[in-house]
């Protein structure tokens, strides 16, 4: 008896150290599930008016890449127009009072998850200025950006700190270069002191609502690493946010040789704003069926001693505006006042970024949108007027608008329809 009760003592003790074991062993993690497939975020291109990104892009998975998002944007317009430029460009079809063309025959196509993404977009485009002379789009495919205006690649270093290089857009203004981002077809009179796409290294850092990207370039397409440009913003909250942004350059440009880079390098790189410096403050108030972005911009073009050229400063002032009536229509507008320092009618070594030194402009434009889905169908209607311009041959030749540059006026009716993708 004595030895049953020893040996049940016994089996107790090491029944009790087993369970004690066993309950200190931890049980087998389950792997975690691979990321569902075609499921980030797209952020890029940018959109910053009533049209709004797709929120189902196209994607393929495709192994040693992962998955490849695929979009576009396709869309025509027609417009007319009083006073059409007189600027010819050699080979290039002038501007018209009238015109029906492609404003979009884009594809995009890019990887934007993982640590290693790119993004690139290829087509024919048209980036319509106010005051401005419009070409065809093939035209201005060719005299600007090439038919690849963006194509860059990305490396994620974590979750605040990322570097790109490439052919990207700009980190300056407040206006994104093709028609379908923005909420006016055409890009306003501050936009054209801006530089649009550039080629160069960028980084960029994010911290809740801090966000900050830091840029070498070549300014407007010169093709020489001669800019810096840096763009912070500061989200206050859910519906307004601040920022600043501007660039200039490092060393001077100096090269204007006519056979030189075809007719592109003449085009997309004045000597004038690629030796500029420039700086704009922001705010945008986005909540509920309201956008509205004031901002302000102050250029400043230095002496150009290889043209002999004083310098320049230009001070321009605008609000971009949006309205939706309901999920399928909104009103967007905008309005804006630059004008340019110097002596008005005195051309002897005066630098001209505007029309003509001493000059100024104001332009209103409305924008009624309906969006069906990914289907969007708007007009619009700008009217741009100039002050002190100048005349360079009397009665013969001037700064304005019309083929003799004698127009101090200029409207422009507009009609955009299209899908994006």
């Amino acid at each position: 008896m004595a030895m049953n009760r020893s040996l049940l003592a016994l089996s107790a003790v090491l029944l009790s150290s087993v369970c004690a074991y066993a309950a200190d062993l931890k049980a087998p993690v389950a792997p975690a599930p691979p990321p569902a497939a075609c499921k980030a975020e797209i952020t890029f291109p940018a959109y910053g008016g009533v049209i709004k990104q797709n929120p189902n892009p196209a994607c393929l998975t495709i192994g040693g890449l992962g998955d490849i998002y695929v979009g576009g944007a396709v869309s025509g317009y027609f417009y007319t127009q009083t006073n059409p430029s007189s600027i010819v460009l050699p080979g290039i079809a002038a501007d018209r009072a009238a015109r029906v063309d492609f404003s979009n025959l884009m594809g995009f196509i890019q990887k934007a998850d993982g640590p290693f993404q790119f993004y690139a977009a290829f087509g024919a485009y048209t980036i319509p200025g106010l005051g401005a002379p419009i070409f065809s789009a093939f035209d201005q495919t060719n005299l600007l950006f090439s038919p690849a205006p963006i194509v860059f690649g990305k490396y994620v270093i974590n979750d605040n700190w990322s570097i790109q290089g490439g052919r990207m857009p700009t980190l300056i203004g407040s206006e994104l270069p093709f028609t379908f981002q923005n909420l006016n077809i055409s890009r306003g009179l501050l936009f054209a002191q801006e530089n649009v796409i550039n080629h160069g290294v960028q980084i960029n850092y994010a911290d809740g609502p801090w966000s900050a990207s830091f840029a070498a370039t070549d300014g407007f397409f010169s093709g020489e690493i001669n800019w810096v440009t840096g763009a912070i913003t500061y989200k206050i909250d859910a519906a307004n946010t601040i920022g600043i942004n501007g660039g200039t350059h490092f060393s001077s440009y100096t090269r204007f040789d006519f056979s030189d880079r075809s007719l592109r390098n003449q085009f997309t790189t004045p000597q004038t704003l690629q030796n500029s410096s420039i700086v704009s403050a922001n705010y945008t108030y986005a909540d509920g069926p309201w956008i509205v972005t004031p901002y302000i911009q102050y250029t400043n073009v230095e002496r150009n001693d290889f043209l002999v050229l004083a310098g320049a400063e230009t001070f321009g002032a605008a609000v971009l505006a949006s309205y939706a009536f309901t999920d399928n229509f909104a009103l967007a507008g905008r309005v804006e006042y630059i004008t340019q320092s110097g002596t008005r009618g005195n051309f002897a070594g005066q630098s001209s970024v505007l029309y003509g030194p001493g000059s100024s402009a104001f332009s209103f434009t409305v924008t009624p949108t309906f969006t069906f889905d990914r289907y969007f169908l708007r007009g619009e209607f700008s009217t741009v007027q100039l002050y002190d311009t100048s005349t360079i041959i009397p009665g013969v030749l001037g700064t304005g608008f019309g083929r003799n540059g004698l127009k101090t006026s200029q409207e422009r009716y507009m009609i955009e329809t299209g899908i994006t993708f």
